[in-house]
């Protein structure tokens, strides 16, 4: 089996609709509900840097708690340490896969980092399809 992880949000309907593309490919990834497990400093450090994203892509600036903090000026460091303390403020879902680290947003984000093919049709669960029976991503 490939080594996929996914940081998920069981809440999040874009991380569900990622988990359940990975596991359309046939794939039962390691699932970290980072809400409940947040990774420690070097853990996001290296999510970060393997991603080649700047820290602020990574920080969920909807959530409430990112004005609350006065975050929109914040430098790295100061990023970095609101998200290890609330980490609710980590944007997801983050998925690491052999072909490369990603955050997936939008979900159909991770079929370009999958090991392995989908195995059949699969829609988001608001309906949209993202890939048919033959497992051919719809454009």
């Amino acid at each position: 089996m490939d080594d996929v992880t996914i940081y998920h949000n069981p809440a999040c309907g874009t991380s569900r609709n990622t988990l359940g593309m990975i596991r359309n490919a046939g794939i039962e990834p390691q699932v970290i509900e980072y809400l409940k497990t947040p990774p420690d400093r070097a853990t996001l450090l290296s999510l970060i840097a393997a991603m080649q994203v700047p820290v602020r892509e990574v920080v969920r600036a909807k959530e409430a708690l990112y004005s609350d903090l006065g975050l929109a000026d914040a430098d790295d460091d100061a990023l970095v340490d609101a998200m290890l303390v609330h980490p609710v403020l980590i944007n997801r879902p983050i998925v690491v896969t052999p072909m490369g680290t990603a955050l997936c947003r939008p979900s159909e984000r991770v079929l370009d980092f999958l090991p392995q093919p989908q195995q059949g049709a699969f829609a988001k669960e608001d309906g949209e399809r993202v890939v048919d029976a033959a497992g051919n991503r719809i454009v």
